[in-house]
């Protein structure tokens, strides 16, 4: 005889930097709870629920609030992460092992959420902050439904300031793989599906703060194992003639003029070199005797027969750049991430160039201050966990990046690390003035070296190579739609913050607001050393926007 009893349910409000896991009880902490915003930003918070049913239930999820058209609801997913960090680790990390990690931010679509036995899930909660919110306070109150009777809820307020966030100063891009979504949907490069997926996913990078677009000039020599090769991912038409050159740029205007209507403002040109060390020629394939060839690759030297053609190619794309009135928004890249044993190879592929690429901007991630210290380099873009470096040596206007490799110490979004490590950048980007960041994976959905394609709601760390959370910010949903990520929201939020933190300067000077960020902290704020903790944040950025408003 099986004994019926009462099922209970219960639901916490969590801020956006608590990660749910579902074994784990989640802490209310009032702390953290204060919720504020300045118009033209989305803020997040997080409701979590459980109940003690025997099964699953599916429970109707209600918003009610004066703004509840301006709520967005999903549930924090869990997905599979095999390998959760590298070999080093330091002591802010929230685990260590393999499992399941919550991340997936998926949209509710039929008004109903899942309450599994005895474990805890997540709602995610988005307030869009228009013009039309009102300056006020407001209460939004999330309520799980059976029957047509709240079995539990909870209620977050919120404070809108009537100011209103200032436009984004900071350069940002994050490495869109035309490549991986044409093979996850399996579509034709470049026909009108591949476009209308890629208008999908330019709109969702620059509602998050991209705004410069990685340009496959000819199929990006990125993540590609020597002797392999990605699927051709060419903008630039070639043809061979009678020993010459020639190019068609259709389909790069076409890519252009995306991207400027999708709101991208910056735009960065595919590697002209191979990665790590600029030894030979990216992919590139041209119609020669009326068939498609691959006259340069692996087995080109970057010196030589492809110089000959970069001589011809480069006159003619820079033209171009300033009929289409880019010029003064594109920058250059020679080769990825080269090393102080890449010196010379590198040094060769630069010189090669020539002038051909005087007076537009070119820059490189890279971890040697040599590369600058000899010259080869305009703009460097160091690690986080190197850059100190370069700081030291009075460098200013920089740029910096992190990937697998800054995993010690410095601030990263690998799914096992605490979101604060993730929105701790917005503050330390505001400190040192840094005026452009780069990551190498917005959607890398191969594994390392591109030696397969793998499917990243199953693979979440290229194949075991890369802590999960570095290959990729959005995962592939339906319909050739992206779907967002946890990560993906709170580097948002450092970006607001960011935006934010430049507005009071604004009102104040550097000098003030860096006293507001530093004044209750036992040492200064640099990219190794910060505060670690969630309260911090949330506390920082209220009181941020309530000096704003008093100024304004």
């Amino acid at each position: 005889m099986r004994i019926q009893k009462e099922i209970t349910y219960e639901m916490k409000l969590l801020s956006s930097l608590a990660k749910v896991f579902p074994d784990e009880t989640p802490v209310y902490r009032p702390e953290c709870q204060m919720l504020s915003a300045l118009r033209g930003e989305t803020v997040s918070f997080q409701a979590a629920y459980t109940g003690d049913c025997f099964m699953r239930e599916r429970l109707d999820v209600k918003v009610v609030s004066l703004i509840a058209e301006h709520v967005r609801l999903r549930t924090a997913e869990q997905v599979p992460v095999g390998r959760a960090v590298n070999g080093i680790v330091d002591d802010n990390y929230l685990k260590t092992t393999s499992g399941l990690y919550p991340d997936l931010l998926r949209d509710i679509r039929d008004g109903k959420v899942i309450v599994s036995s005895r474990q805890w899930r997540s709602l995610w909660v988005d307030v869009e902050v228009t013009d039309e919110v009102p300056a006020g306070e407001y209460e939004i109150e999330i309520r799980l439904i059976k029957e047509d009777e709240a079995v539990c809820s909870a209620v977050q307020k919120l404070t809108v300031y009537g100011a209103a966030l200032p436009k984004q100063r900071i350069m940002h891009t994050e490495w869109m793989h035309a490549d991986c979504l044409a093979d996850y949907y399996q579509v034709e490069v470049f026909s009108e599906e591949h476009w209308r997926i890629l208008e999908n996913y330019f709109h969702e990078y620059v509602k998050r703060g991209c705004n410069m677009m990685l340009t496959p000039l000819f199929t990006s020599p990125l993540d590609t194992a020597v002797g392999l090769e990605r699927t051709t991912t060419q903008l630039i038409d070639v043809e061979v003639k009678d020993g010459e050159y020639i190019f068609g740029f259709d389909k790069m205007k076409r890519w252009v003029d995306l991207c400027k209507k999708c709101g991208i403002e910056y735009f960065e040109m595919s590697h002209l070199f191979s990665q790590w060390g600029a030894k030979y020629a990216p992919k590139v394939v041209a119609m020669e005797d009326g068939k498609e060839e691959k006259i340069f690759g692996w087995h080109t030297p970057a010196v030589g027969e492809y110089t000959k053609f970069l001589e011809s190619f480069l006159p003619k794309l820079t033209a171009k750049l300033r009929e289409w009135n880019i010029a003064d928004v594109t920058y250059f890249h020679i080769s990825d991430e080269p090393r102080e044993e890449h010196l010379e190879s590198y040094r060769a592929a630069k010189e090669s160039l020539g002038n051909m690429l005087e007076g537009f901007n070119t820059f490189d991630a890279l971890s040697s201050y040599e590369f600058y210290r000899h010259g080869l380099v305009d703009c460097p873009i160091p690690g986080n966990n190197e850059i100190e470096e370069f700081l030291e040596h009075g460098l200013t206007d920089m740029w910096t990046y992190y990937c697998t490799g800054q995993f010690y110490e410095v601030s990263n979004r690998f799914m096992s690390m605490p979101s604060a490590r993730n929105r701790i950048y917005g503050v330390q980007l505001y400190k040192y003035d840094i005026i452009g960041i780069l990551h190498w994976g917005y959607n890398f959905y191969n594994s390392q070296f591109s030696t397969r394609h793998i499917n990243p709601y199953e693979v979440t760390d290229a194949d075991s190579a890369f802590p999960s959370g570095d290959p990729f910010l959005v995962y592939p949903g339906a319909d050739g739609y992206p779907e967002e990520s946890i990560r993906m929201m709170v580097h948002y939020e450092a970006l607001t913050d960011l935006r934010a933190l430049e507005l009071l300067e604004s009102l104040t000077g550097k000098e003030y607001v860096l006293e507001l960020i530093e004044g209750e902290l036992a040492e200064p704020i640099t990219f190794k050393r910060y505060p670690k903790s969630d309260m911090y944040l949330i506390t920082l950025r209220n009181r941020v926007n309530r000096e704003i408003a008093r100024r304004l």
